[in-house]
């Protein structure tokens, strides 16, 4: 899927972590860092998440989106 967004950090799902309405999902990236999305449960069910899910996050200004390729 292209996407005109450069910063794009590929990882691993590490943690998931469900509230009511939204999950953070945590990502570890090259390095031993970690980066965390907060996106709402209907976009983890979605997109398939799961903690070992391979994952890009997709840092845009101050937002932090997940992406799956499939």
């Amino acid at each position: 899927m292209p996407l005109s967004a450069r910063n794009q950090l590929a990882g691993t799902v590490t943690r998931i972590k469900r509230g009511v309405v939204t999950a953070e999902v945590i990502v570890s990236i090259a390095g031993g860092h970690e980066i965390a999305s907060v996106i709402t449960l209907a976009s983890v069910k979605s997109l398939g998440l799961k903690k070992g899910s391979r994952v890009k996050a997709v840092v845009k200004s101050t937002d932090v989106m997940i992406l799956v390729d499939r």
